[in-house]
């Protein structure tokens, strides 16, 4: 058996009053120039019938609908960029909106689906989301659709939210710079390909021109820059473990990920080696897994939930400015650098 959907006239009825006045108070509106007893009975009766507003009516009134898209590649399914959802999520829960999610794998196919479900429910504005930060074919929406892209670039829609990847590149090499590191920096996974292909990843260029440049201006240079095209453990661990049986000794490694800080480590132990009173390494994105460590991992994070929310804030703001905003990656210090 279904139960009857409490109304605002059912409210209205028990706190004795018109179903005009009843409203004006449950919106909220500032001028009813209603008593406070007459507030307090409305409340109380909105509470006592458990009344819910209709939204679908709301929406129409006032042609929102309190709902934000959210369309991702795999961010949902990816552990390491679910904070990006989970900062959304709390940002559109204090806007009181909610967040309606698809999922597409990168299908084009499964975008549009998800493009046109999303649409058919009116959603007040899209984000468009990307688990590695990169540029993205966003196809064309109605005028008046907003769209804000997160951990992404297109060239259709500029308004962008991403990690301020070059102020990151330069916080790791000061935090070596700083800890009197001169001589012996490796640096581990650098590709050229990676370095100018920005389909690839956005950011990722620019964490290196950002390393490129403080080396540069604090007057340092690599012993050796040893290249891969994947950052997994495994191609850190080979890595470190040619350069230790060539007979190089590196005072410190700078490793362009986490994964590659993790082989690091396990090469480094296995030849008989201590992080950091042999070798100091500092790392990026602050995995789950590099507070594990022992020892810890210094690392410049990916502030995922602080982009998440910023992305919803903006799509919410009419006044927000296109372009790009760009969130500062924290230092996070942990024990894998030795000061000299």
């Amino acid at each position: 058996m279904t139960t009857k959907r409490v109304t605002l006239a059912d409210v209205a009825r028990r706190a004795g009053l018109s179903s005009s006045a009843a409203s004006m108070i449950l919106n909220g509106r500032p001028d009813t120039r209603l008593s406070q007893d007459a507030h307090d009975r409305v409340n109380r009766a909105a509470a006592e019938l458990g009344y819910r507003p209709n939204v679908a009516a709301r929406s129409l009134r006032v042609d929102k609908t309190q709902t934000i898209g959210f369309i991702s590649d795999t961010v949902a399914t990816t552990r390491f960029a679910s904070g990006l959802i989970k900062g959304a999520l709390a940002a559109a829960e204090q806007a009181e909106h909610v967040i309606l999610l698809a999922e597409t794998g990168g299908d084009p196919a499964r975008e549009t689906e998800a493009i046109a479900a999303l649409l058919d429910r009116q959603v007040d504005g899209i984000v468009f989301a990307t688990m590695r930060s990169r540029e993205v074919e966003v196809p064309a929406l109605p005028g008046n659709t907003r769209v804000v892209l997160l951990n992404a670039l297109s060239d259709r829609y500029t308004t962008s939210v991403l990690p301020d990847e070059e102020q990151g590149g330069r916080a790791a090499v000061a935090l070596l710079a700083d800890a009197r590191h001169r001589d012996g920096i490796v640096l581990l996974g650098h590709n050229a390909v990676v370095e100018r292909d920005l389909f690839r990843s956005t950011t990722v260029a620019r964490r290196l021109a950002g390393i490129r440049a403080e080396m540069h201006d604090r007057g340092l240079s690599f012993a050796s820059e040893e290249s891969v095209w994947d950052w997994v453990p495994h191609n850190g661990y080979a890595l470190v473990d040619a350069l230790l049986a060539d007979g190089a000794l590196p005072r410190a490694l700078l490793c362009l990920n986490d994964p590659l800080a993790f082989g690091a480590y396990q090469a480094l132990t296995e030849h008989g080696l201590r992080v950091p009173d042999d070798v100091s390494i500092v790392s990026f994105d602050n995995d789950e897994i590099a507070s594990y460590l022992r020892p810890g991992l210094t690392t410049i994070a990916l502030p995922h939930e602080e982009m998440g929310a910023r992305a919803v804030e903006l799509l919410l703001d009419g006044s927000a400015t296109q372009g790009e905003h760009l969130v500062q990656m924290p230092v996070v210090v942990r024990d894998s650098i030795r000061r000299g």
